[in-house]
């Protein structure tokens, strides 16, 4: 036995060290990429939705559809994305919805209706659902423990570093040069090519072959590119069975299923609420708006995460995600409440609220991936997913209509009422899992 396990070791031992290093800083890198791009597709529209709507003569219900199209899409991108990965591996759908990225990209320069337009920001939507659902998966499947939070975490500044540059570059291309808005939101597609190139050749993870019964592969995959032989030992440890929708609600995961699409839901309907909200304040006092407030405002949210980063395998999963939540649903209850508070000390709170928000909203990018286990790790990820885009959707669409008829202090209320959802949700569920195998930590809520 002991001679077995020395030679297991050996084996593992001819594959160096730095090869396996480099797989990793690769499959990190195109990762990373592909949020980069999911932030940049979201936040180039923003710089030249008033030339778009003017050149393509949109009425209010059309630019509503077209801002609406992405939120839509990934609704259906993240489950569908999810059970396909699931059912047919990751490789495949995070080669093809990269394709859909480059397809959709490339359509942008030809837009010239605001059909087109709401079809082409409908099949971006798909591919940025498709990408939550495939990659964080993957990504947690190929980590080791010990650095699995930061490399997750990672993709979340990517993120928003994306959507500041996109703003960035869309106001300063509108403003400086001549060139249309189609060519600068077709931007995108120079970034989407180099990312389908680079993610071709990359390997299929082995827990989802070994879970479909295919074990030699994954041995062989395993060996090749992941960090110790004690990672391939835990993939052993997995149940090998079918995954299905109906496994999200079974009395072993319904509490992951819930405390995953909750707490996303109660992350993501605040910001989005507040971050339009703060927005228009920063105008009307004068301290910001326009480039100021776009850029601003994201780089605050970026601090945040990249704080998070740094901390995640040190200090673990849940003194980052119940605290700050507590934290920003007595920010939220503050500006509802101090209805005469003086301009720089909103602003200051909006902006506490921002990093604060950011640092647990990054763990919605760490805990799907951790809580569900490999066959149904795509469709539990997609169906979380889009429960907060319908979070973000109802933060965005309803955050006019409550400033109109129920006010300022009302609205902000509501939106610490949401907070404390979460907060009292994440005390009660939140799991530890810092450390933790995969196969531990989704076994966490069945035991």
């Amino acid at each position: 036995m002991t001679s077995n396990v020395h030679d297991r070791e050996a084996e593992w031992e001819n594959i160096p060290a730095k090869a396996k290093r480099r797989f990793l800083i690769r499959l990190s890198a195109v990762l990373i990429g592909g949020m980069f791009l999911d932030g940049y597709i979201l936040g180039i529209i923003g710089p030249v939705s008033a030339t778009m709507t003017d050149d393509l003569g949109l009425s209010a219900l059309e630019e509503g559809l077209a801002a609406a199209a992405a939120l839509l899409g990934i609704l259906i991108g993240s489950p569908l994305g999810g059970h396909l990965a699931d059912k047919y591996g990751r490789k495949p759908l995070f080669t093809a919805d990269m394709a859909i990225f480059v397809i959709s990209s490339a359509m942008q320069f030809f837009v010239d209706s605001p059909t087109q337009l709401v079809v082409v920001r409908l099949l971006m939507g798909i591919a940025i659902g498709a990408e939550y659902s495939v990659g964080w998966p993957l990504m947690s499947e190929f980590s080791p423990a010990r650095l699995r939070g930061r490399m997750l975490g990672l993709t979340l500044i990517a993120f928003y570093i994306g959507f500041m540059i996109a703003f960035l570059v869309g106001y300063l291309l509108i403003e400086y040069t001549d060139i249309g808005w189609r060519a600068v939101l077709g931007t995108s597609t120079l970034i989407a090519v180099i990312l389908l190139i680079s993610r071709i050749g990359l390997p299929e993870s082995p827990r989802w072959l070994w879970n479909v019964g295919r074990r030699e592969e994954a041995k062989h995959i395993a060996h090749d590119y992941m960090e110790s032989e004690a990672d391939m030992a835990d993939v052993e440890h997995e149940d090998a069975r079918p995954g299905t929708f109906g496994m999200l609600f079974s009395s072993q995961y319904w509490r992951a299923t819930l405390f995953v699409s909750m707490f996303w839901f109660c992350a993501v309907a605040p910001y989005f609420a507040i971050a339009t909200f703060a927005d228009s304040v920063l105008k009307s006092y004068g301290l910001g708006g326009g480039l100021a407030g776009g850029v601003g405002l994201s780089a605050v949210a970026a601090a945040g995460v990249v704080v998070t980063v740094l901390l995640i395998d040190r200090v673990g999963r849940r003194p980052l995600t119940v605290p700050p939540q507590w934290l920003c649903t007595a920010i939220l209850a503050v500006i509802g409440l101090w209805s005469g508070a003086p301009p720089m000390v909103v602003l200051a709170l909006f902006l506490a609220f921002s990093f604060f928000n950011a640092m647990y909203n990054t763990l919605t990018g760490v805990y799907p991936g951790e809580v569900f286990p490999t066959e149904i790790r795509g469709i539990g990820t997609g169906f979380a997913a889009a429960v907060s885009r319908v979070g973000a959707g109802l933060g965005t669409f309803l955050l006019p209509w409550s400033m109109d008829h129920l006010g300022t202090g009302p609205t902000m209320l509501i939106a610490a009422g949401v907070a404390l959802l979460g907060a009292a949700l994440s005390q009660a569920l939140a799991p530890e899992t810092k450390g933790k195998s995969l196969s531990e930590s989704a076994a966490g809520y069945g035991h």
